[in-house]
């Protein structure tokens, strides 16, 4: 599933390519936003209004991971509202919905800081990045009991290690230290519940 920050690039809608446009890769003191750090070496220094420095990799990785964890607690919400579905799973659920809440919040707050548009749209990305089709949402919809359970559980691990990949990219490309601890928490928060849930999916 894994997914290159290009290839995701070109699933984006034209909302994030004209905001990413105007970013100049060159350390040639071009045109570019305001804090961000456009190339190798040491970070630009952040614009006279205090916004964070910044660069391409960590504002397409906010502007993914929004829509990301939006469907996350969507899939989380149809599990809650099931049925016969094992209270260890429905509290996993909304564990994960408790933590995805505040975090897209946080990654709203620093696009608007940036001046970066909102990520309305992304959700519309091509499947991959853990992503769950149309399909995928309907069947979990329609799921009932164990088969609601299995499959929530079997979609979220996959919608994790998607979240994970992408938050290794970050940690990869980025340079907002606050992008940076978030990517990292992601990475640890969701590998300790891809654990969890596997044990859980074992039980079924």
């Amino acid at each position: 599933m894994k997914k290159s920050r290009t290839a995701a690039l070109a699933a984006a809608p034209v909302a994030l390519v004209i905001a990413l446009a105007g970013c100049s890769t060159a350390d040639d003191g071009g045109p570019g936003m305001p804090g961000m750090n456009h190339g190798g070496g040491a970070p630009t220094s952040s614009s006279a209004r205090g916004q964070a420095e910044f660069n391409v990799a960590d504002s397409m990785f906010v502007m993914m991971m929004i829509p990301h964890h939006e469907q996350g607690i969507e899939m989380s919400d149809i599990i809650l509202g099931k049925a016969d579905v094992d209270e260890s799973i429905l509290d996993l659920a909304q564990q994960i919905k408790d933590a995805q809440g505040p975090e897209i919040e946080l990654m709203e707050s620093w696009l608007d800081g940036w001046g970066m548009p909102s990520s309305g749209g992304m959700g519309e990305m091509g499947h991959g990045d853990g992503m769950m089709s149309e399909d995928d949402m309907a069947a979990l919809e329609a799921a009932e009991g164990t088969e609601a359970a299995r499959l929530f559980l079997e979609q979220m691990i996959e919608h994790h290690e998607g979240a994970i990949e992408m938050a290794e990219e970050e940690l990869d490309d980025g340079a907002s230290p606050e992008v940076l601890a978030l990517a990292e928490r992601i990475v640890t928060s969701q590998t300790a519940e891809i654990a969890t849930m596997s044990e859980l999916l074992a039980q079924l």
